[in-house]
């Protein structure tokens, strides 16, 4: 219903905001980073928004970033999390990271989230890991090559944008994945890049 709301940050709380447009003052539930990023009080703020419709209430969520609220709509997809365990997950990661350990089966840190226990964190991973794109890892899928000018295969892109997000260079990520064979899944090629980054 609402795609973003801009006005005057009234006022932020632990984990919400509340935004004044048009003589209306939108309460908005959001991450951490969401409250950090809304600036200082009386600052003109854009939220990306979500409108949870429940039978009892109807409740704004919002965020800073088109990221932030893509991974908050595929967290809210999977099969018991709701909007306040995605957005506990948003408020202990990025959307990169998150997606990151979606892709290498980090449970751990996809538990440190309040309400996400061992259950909930392997039902994330199983539901979404087939399903996030390259660019939700938060590098380009053919930004640069491997061998030459290869333009990187889905499951490459993958494998780099992972091994990015746990902190490696692009550079020696795509070194690391070059001597692969590149019709391996995404799992296997961030294992085997590891192995050999871990020699380096």
């Amino acid at each position: 219903m609402y795609y973003f709301i801009r006005g005057r940050l009234a006022a932020k709380g632990e984990n919400f905001v509340v935004v004044e447009a048009s003589g209306v003052g939108y309460m908005i539930y959001t991450s951490l980073s969401g409250v950090e990023r809304s600036g200082q009080i009386g600052s003109e703020v854009t939220m990306y928004t979500y409108l949870n419709v429940r039978e009892d209430a109807m409740e704004l969520y919002g965020f800073a970033t088109l990221e932030e609220k893509t991974m908050f709509m595929r967290l809210i997809s999977v099969s018991g999390v709701g909007p306040k365990v995605a957005l506990a997950l948003l408020s202990i990661a990025s959307p990169s990271r998150i997606a990151g350990a979606i892709i290498t089966d980090d449970e751990k840190l996809l538990t440190r989230a309040s309400g996400v226990g061992p259950k909930a964190a392997r039902r994330i991973i199983l539901e979404l890991k087939d399903k996030l794109e390259p660019s939700e890892l938060g590098v380009e899928t053919s930004d640069g090559d491997i061998t030459g000018s290869e333009v990187l295969t889905d499951s490459r892109a993958e494998a780099l944008s992972a091994l990015v997000v746990l902190g490696y260079g692009a550079s020696e990520a795509k070194s690391a994945l070059a001597g692969l064979d590149k019709e391996l899944p995404t799992e296997d090629l961030i294992k085997k890049a590891l192995s050999v980054l871990m020699k380096l």
